[in-house]
């Protein structure tokens, strides 16, 4: 069996949640703490991916990264190179899909941080971005490790988005999940069953650890 689409699929997963954890750690932080009138709208914008159809979300992310799209255009011109059906491409892609899986638990720990350190901070002459780094992110670790979990999980079983805006390109584009379904089509059950069941462990092993963390936050250890 051919092990490189679980490959290309742990390569995207890492990728996107390393991406993911420096924008979204700072997008989180103004939902939490910044008063902006848009909250709500710019919320539910973020939240969008958990109810869009994957296949309504890759469309609409091939059009913008398609040669005529404004991304995509601009890609072109600055590298030479087209960015559909590439990994760049499915990297930009999962960082759209997986977005609120980071922002939302990082959110929830910083909102759990208690107001009167980020006071003492402000008191002690830290500004905003100093008491970001020195207090918030510090005492939020658990929250960052739930993030990153969450996020390299749900980018591990990406299907539709990555289909729609990669393809199916042997060693570029084509991760576990596509495999999965081309061996299925192709009645290879042995091929698929080592793949899915490799995504399953990790799936699992994910779940655990997530609870895990959980159940400290909640004995306060």
């Amino acid at each position: 069996m051919d092990l490189t689409p679980l490959y290309l699929t742990a390569k995207l997963a890492l990728v996107t949640t390393a991406i993911l954890l420096v924008i979204a750690a700072p997008i989180a932080y103004c939902f939490a703490y910044v008063r902006l009138p848009a909250k709500p709208y710019l919320e539910a914008l973020v939240s969008m991916p958990l109810v869009l159809p994957p296949t309504v979300l890759g469309f609409y992310l091939l059009i913008i990264m398609g040669p005529n799209g404004v991304l995509g255009h601009f890609w072109e011109r600055v590298t030479g190179e087209r960015l559909c059906f590439t990994f760049t491409g499915i990297v930009i892609a999962s960082l759209v899909y997986s977005f609120p899986f980071a922002v939302q638990p990082l959110k929830a720990a910083f909102e759990k941080i208690d107001r009167r350190m980020l006071e003492s901070a402000y008191v002690l002459g830290c500004s905003r971005i100093q008491t970001f780094y020195k207090v918030i992110l510090p005492n939020s670790l658990n929250g960052i490790l739930v993030a990153a979990i969450l996020t390299f999980a749900h980018t591990m079983g990406e299907f539709g988005v990555v289909l729609m805006v990669g393809g199916s390109i042997p060693g570029k584009t084509k991760v576990a999940s596509i495999a999965i379904y081309e061996y299925v089509e192709s009645l290879r059950y042995s091929d698929a069953n080592m793949l899915s069941l490799a995504l399953a462990v990790t799936s699992y092993l994910v779940l655990v650890a997530v609870n895990s963390l959980n159940r400290r936050n909640s004995h306060g250890t």
